[in-house]
């Protein structure tokens, strides 16, 4: 990894956006943006380069503690793959499926999926919140100045050069154990803070792969469908690719 991604790798892991402390309930909240002036009309023809999403699956212990699970990790990532596959069509743009990297190649992927995840919590904590947002990201209108980059040495992933964008996904679940959902229970008969069950959130973003800028960024704390089917699958595929450029608004 070249020293410049490197040190703008660990800067933004260590931010504090990465807490994603809760906003105020009086906050003005977003869920997507997209970069000024970019325009992709349906069926440009213009080619993207689908990055291996971020697929993580568990339960949520009693005590609030995320517990992987490879079975529905596993099942969750073949129904997002196969629910892709069928919005590709509707994306209007040809999206071709990045190529299984090795050595070096495979750590210049994953170091750019790293810095696309601490880009985009920055995104959602820092502008997606209007309460919170960045004096540089304020402007005269609703939704602020939209101005990332994760820099042109994205143009050196593995196919990248065939291609004019790079789609990023993101997805993680934990769904409420026996004892967590007993927890819940007990907490909303009473005067304490009220707990939730799981967890249910997505992201995704495109990013030009010559400029390296973010170009669209789709972001929800509180996804719907269970991807251990395909129908959830196929739900929050849909919710992830909400207001992408050139598509009809899906609903949430």
């Amino acid at each position: 990894m070249g020293t410049g991604l490197a040190t703008r790798l660990t800067i933004m892991l260590l931010a504090p956006a990465l807490t994603l402390a809760p906003a105020s309930p009086a906050a003005a909240r977003q869920r997507s943006a997209q970069k000024t002036g970019f325009t992709l009309p349906a069926g440009s023809g213009r080619t993207i380069l689908l990055i291996r999403p971020s697929i993580r699956v568990g339960a949520r212990s009693t005590g609030g503690m995320f517990e992987p699970n490879g079975d529905w990790t596993d099942q969750a990532r073949r129904n997002i793959e196969t629910a892709l596959a069928a919005q590709q069509q509707a994306l209007g743009n040809r999206v071709i499926p990045a190529p299984i990297a090795d050595g070096d190649a495979a750590r210049l992927v994953a170091d750019y999926a790293a810095l696309f995840a601490a880009v985009s919590q920055s995104v959602i904590r820092y502008q997606f919140f209007a309460g919170d947002r960045l004096p540089t990201k304020k402007r005269a209108t609703q939704a602020g100045r939209f101005d990332w980059t994760l820099g042109p040495g994205i143009a050196r992933l593995p196919g990248a050069r065939d291609a004019d964008y790079a789609l990023f996904l993101s997805t993680s679940d934990a769904y409420g154990s026996t004892g967590r959902k007993l927890l819940q229970i007990v907490a909303m008969l009473g005067p304490g803070i009220p707990l939730s069950a799981g967890e249910h959130a997505g992201y995704a973003g495109l990013v030009d792969l010559r400029t390296g800028d973010l170009l669209w960024l789709n972001a929800d704390r509180a996804m719907g469908g269970d991807l251990r089917t395909p129908e959830g699958a196929a739900r929050r595929v849909q919710q992830l690719l909400a207001d992408f450029p050139g598509s009809t608004p899906a609903p949430r």
